[in-house]
């Protein structure tokens, strides 16, 4: 039996030597043979392979389905059950935390493990509980149409950050589920990077809706006559069927009519609101284009002048006075730009705010607490542009947040673990990304709070005045730099740039617009405007519209605050729980299957810490496993523990095979773990255990195919002798039935023909021929048994001829004596003498049938002979004159294809021979036509001779007109009736063959 070797190690922590180069060539060595799955002990990392993989079907879910993480080759469906095995033994809450950067396949990763958490639960089929993995599953269509766009670096980028707990009850069946967002890129909605794309919504309803629909929301469907679609690609994806997905998820996730259609005139009035454009004639402030204005009001279910209003104009509220203050054109398109971002954000979260309550746990708050949750984290990984802004700011503070808790809940699992198992534990140094989340979000120094406070000050504050704040603020900060704190950096440029060393690397983030974007500034106008809308859902999503304008109100807190604390809250959500994580790498920009870019995925590992990750996984000991699970693998390796160990505990066992194979300096030994240090005794382990495997399979096979050959064998001698008094039983039923059946036959005229036989069983199918034949016998016996046994050779013959006849011929001689050999009797043949000679000269002994014939040949001569038939042949003889000489011409009974004769009394005969050399006869006395008909006697001796002879009957044709071949050519006879015509005769007309016979014949 030959082992598969795996490409590389299956995980990390096995590596000989922990470098860079070594992980990488691990990492390349398993892309390229397609094992997309690597572990760092519990940590998964995945290469997106870009094209299909044949490893998600049901009967990879089954090979993963309660198994250890080292049972089986890495994948994302052993961390997903690993997850869910500690939720469901423990009753503990856990997280799979999946990070990476775009394109790298964390929705991907996302959906694999939703699909495994549906597959594995809920197998009695309960509705609810169905309905929920639905609702889990569909909203990630959902999702991503609205979350999700097209970037430089991926097809299908999520623009959000999603963390999904899925609620599970007692019995660890999914109940119910919610779904929290963090940051969309709303500035997406008015701006995109060359080559990228807006929100795939937009461009499923202008390339997927019909034409009623698109005539409905007043759209075409050219993409680049929309001002927010037109800056970017116009590439076309798969939309048409997007969007009747997205649709069908909306009836799954129980959306009315009345809310889809909500969103979908919400998204095309956002396109509408784009093309709005403004105008100054004589200083005052005016919109050119109002039929965009008109339909983006038509679509938000508000009147046009007030549209026109809040775009134009702002209405201000000081001490108690309401003022109205008029827009310049910059004010206006800022304020435009702002509402449509503002108004596809509250869309998004809307839409997940009502998934919300599809998924929304039903039962009580009784039964709610003894529910646990499986959190699922797909959030924006590390992201370093050409131009990074705001946004990526943000991202990358999130992701420091995260290799953060990262690093602290791996070096705590370890710890706890090794205190549980009274294992000494050693300090390890690794990098602590906390001076860079300090330098973040630490209160009144952070990069957070200057923003704050710069957006909080009076007067006029720019970017510029920013940075200036930062560099004063910052500029002892080690991983903090700009152009005028290090003039000689030329790559940063000048009052516009500054540079964080994030963990992953130096980003440079440009100044311009950090002001603005964190201040996230929507005038009150435009709240008031969309509460006060016709339309209940939009209205619904701007509740603080309804508050009094002259009412004072706190100032909002900055984008950047809000991030920061639900960043905060995301941590204290994540600590609770026991974490998985899911590392993704994108393998080159060009989404190959094949391509490995060295330099990309180098990083990527950097940034994401992988290495630091395996350094602290190294930094203790490599491998730990229980002892039950350990002796399971390993005992064949040992005399002492194969084929079991009954010497004592598990515990036991394991001290006693690693003592054997001299490692115990290298193991330590917890209260239920073993511990190995170096990952060259568990390589030895391996190897060892690898080597005996095919004898351990030799001999399992050799087992338990002897014990299944002769479990099969006693099963068949079973199966035979229940079978066969099953057949035996079904039988005698059979013939039982049919003796009650036949009881009388005996007293009735037909000796019971017309008795219905009943149907066999299939034990009785055989059985039923040979009661047949008995039958037969016995009816026929019954019927003969008043004939002398004299006449029933004759019987026999009148019965072969009748069937052979078929009633096709009324006359046959069926009246009459048969002698058979006439030509022997003296009364027939006065030249018997000569016959008897000629008989003994061809040494024939028997003779069946024999008779005086008129022939015609190929010829049209027709001549006076003689024919007899004996057991195998029919012979030609010369006439009476010619003292009955052999015409060395004769045909086998065997080789006959047919007989032909005519349906009237004359006495024509044709045997059909495969040689195409037939013989025609017809029948008469010596010196007169006959007077009795002997067609039936010839007949029925040479069908009898031929079934004897072949076993099969012998066609025979009626009819006036006989096809025939003398000497290979092919000729017709037709027998016509002739008058004052005492004597059969032939004759050929017009290259026929003509039977004259007398008009008495054809009667």
């Amino acid at each position: 039996m030959a082992l598969q070797r795996e490409a590389g190690v299956q995980d990390f922590v096995l590596l000989d030597q922990v470098s860079m180069e070594k992980f990488m060539d691990n990492l390349r060595k398993r892309f390229q043979v397609g094992s997309i799955y690597t572990y760092i002990g519990e940590v998964c990392v995945s290469m997106n392979p870009y094209r299909q993989m044949n490893i998600y079907g049901p009967e990879t879910i089954r090979k993963y389905k309660g198994r250890e993480l080292f049972e089986n080759a890495p994948h994302l469906y052993a961390i997903a059950d690993a997850a869910y095995r500690v939720l469901k033994q423990r009753q503990q809450d856990t997280c799979i935390l999946i990070s990476g950067e775009s394109g790298a396949g964390k929705t991907e990763a996302s959906k694999i493990i939703m699909k495994y958490i549906a597959a594995v639960t809920n197998a009695q089929g309960q509705n609810e509980i169905e309905r929920v993995k639905n609702v889990l599953i569909q909203s990630n269509a959902i999702l991503e149409t609205f979350g999700n766009a097209k970037t430089n670096r991926n097809d299908n980028s999520s623009r959000f950050g999603k963390y999904m707990d899925i609620e599970f009850d007692y019995k660890a069946d999914p109940v119910g589920g919610i779904i929290t967002n963090y940051l969309l890129e709303k500035s997406r909605v008015v701006q995109q990077q060359p080559g990228e794309r807006n929100f795939h919504s937009f461009y499923q309803l202008l390339r997927g809706a019909n034409d009623n629909e698109l005539r409905q929301y007043e759209l075409q469907k050219e993409t680049g006559k929309y001002h927010y679609l037109n800056q970017g690609s116009m590439d076309i994806l798969t939309e048409k069927s997007d969007y009747k997905g997205t649709c069908n998820a909306f009836k799954t996730l129980g959306f009315s009519t009345d809310e889809v259609q909500t969103i979908w005139r919400t998204i095309a009035a956002v396109l509408h609101l784009g093309n709005v454009e403004f105008q100054t004639i004589e200083d005052e402030l005016v919109i050119s284009n109002k039929q965009h204005l008109k339909s983006t009001a038509k679509l938000l279910q508000v009147t046009e002048s007030e549209l026109s209003m809040a775009l134009t104009k702002r209405v201000i509220a000081a001490g108690g006075n309401v003022m109205q203050k008029d827009h310049n054109a910059t004010q206006a398109e800022y304020g435009k730009d702002a509402l449509a971002k503002a108004i596809y954000d509250r869309l998004f979260t809307w839409i997940i705010s009502r998934i919300n309550r599809a998924i929304l746990f039903r039962g009580s708050k009784t039964q709610a607490r003894f529910n646990s949750v499986i959190g699922v984290l797909d959030i924006y990984g590390f992201e370093i542009f050409d131009s990074n802004s705001f946004e990526q700011f943000c991202i990358n503070y999130c992701n420091e947040k995260l290799q953060q808790l990262f690093i602290e809940l791996v070096l705590k699992q370890e710890q706890e673990e090794y205190q549980r198992e009274g294992i000494e534990w050693t300090n390890i140094d690794y990098f602590n990304n906390k001076i860079i989340c300090d330098l973040v979000e630490q209160p009144h120094k952070g990069i957070i709070a200057i923003m704050d406070e710069a957006c909080l000050s009076v007067g006029k504050v720019t970017d510029d005045t920013l940075l200036g704040a930062m560099d004063k603020n910052l500029s002892k900060h080690p991983h903090y730099t700009s152009r005028q704190l290090k003039p000689t950096d030329k790559e940063l440029k000048h009052r516009e740039d500054f540079r964080i060393t994030h963990y992953a690397g130096d980003v440079v983030y440009n100044i311009n617009g950090f002001i603005e974007k964190n201040k996230d500034t929507l005038y009150q106008d435009f709240k008031r405007l969309l509460h006060n809308s016709k339309d209940a859902n939009l209205s619904e999503m701007w509740p603080e519209g309804a508050q009094d304008i002259k009412k004072t109100t706190k100032r909002p807190l900055t984008a950047g605050t809000l991030f920061q604390r639900s960043m905060a809250d995301l941590v204290v959500t994540l600590l609770k729980k026991e974490p998985f994580y899911v590392r993704c790498i994108k393998p080159n920009d060009i989404k190959s299957a094949t391509v490995f870019d060295e330099e990309r995925v180098e990083h990527q590992v950097r940034y994401l810490g992988l290495l630091e990750n395996l350094r602290v996984r190294r930094a203790g000991f490599v491998h730990r496993q229980r002892y039950d699970k350990f002796l399971l693998r390993y005992k064949m390796i040992s005399q002492y523990t194969w084929p079991n160990f009954r010497a004592g505990s598990d515990r036991d066992g394991v001290r006693v095979l690693i003592e054997e194979k001299g490692f115990a300096q290298d193991v330590k030994y917890g209260h239920t773990k073993i511990f190995i240090r170096s990952p060259h005794t568990l390589f030895a382990l391996e190897q060892q255990r690898n080597e005996m495997i095919p004898h351990i399979v030799t001999l399992l096979q050799k087992q338990v195919r002897g014990w299944i050959v002769r479990r099969n064998f006693k099963k068949m001698k079973a199966a035979i002798a229940i079978m066969r008094a099953y057949k035996t039983y079904k039988l005698r039923s059979y013939v039982q039935e049919l003796a009650n059946r036949f009881r009388g036959a005996k007293q009735t005229r037909d000796y019971g023909k017309s008795i219905q036989w009943p149907q066999p069983p299939l034990a009785g199918r055989k059985a039923e021929a040979k009661l047949h034949r008995i039958f037969d016998f016995w009816r026929a016996y019954m019927i003969l048994r008043k004939y002398p046994r004299s006449q029933w050779p004759q019987l026999r013959l009148q019965i072969i001829a009748a069937t052979a006849l078929g009633g096709r011929r009324p006359y046959w001689g069926q009246q009459r004596r048969w002698l058979g050999d006439y030509l022997a009797n003296s009364q027939d043949n006065s030249g018997y003498e000569a016959y008897n000679a000629s008989l003994r000269m061809i040494q024939i002994r028997q003779v069946l049938f024999s008779a005086f014939a008129k022939k015609i040949n190929q010829c049209n001569k027709q001549k006076n002979r003689a024919f007899i038939v004996t057991d195998s042949t029919i012979y030609k003889l010369e006439g009476i004159k010619r003292k009955f000489h052999d015409m060395k011409r004769s045909i086998g009974i065997r080789e006959l294809t047919s007989i032909s004769v005519s349906p009237g009394r004359d006495q024509l005969i044709v045997f059909h021979s495969p040689k195409n050399k037939d013989l025609v006869f017809s029948l008469q006395g010596e010196h007169t036509p006959l007077k009795e008909d002997r067609i039936g006697e010839v007949v029925g001796i040479v069908c009898k001779k031929y079934h004897d002879l072949t076993g099969t009957e012998l066609r025979v044709n009626v009819s006036s007109t006989i096809p025939c071949r003398l000497d290979g050519k092919p000729r017709t006879i037709s027998v016509e009736a002739a008058s004052n015509l005492e004597v059969p005769n032939f004759h050929c007309k017009e290259g026929r063959i003509i039977f004259e016979v007398p008009a008495a014949y054809c009667v």
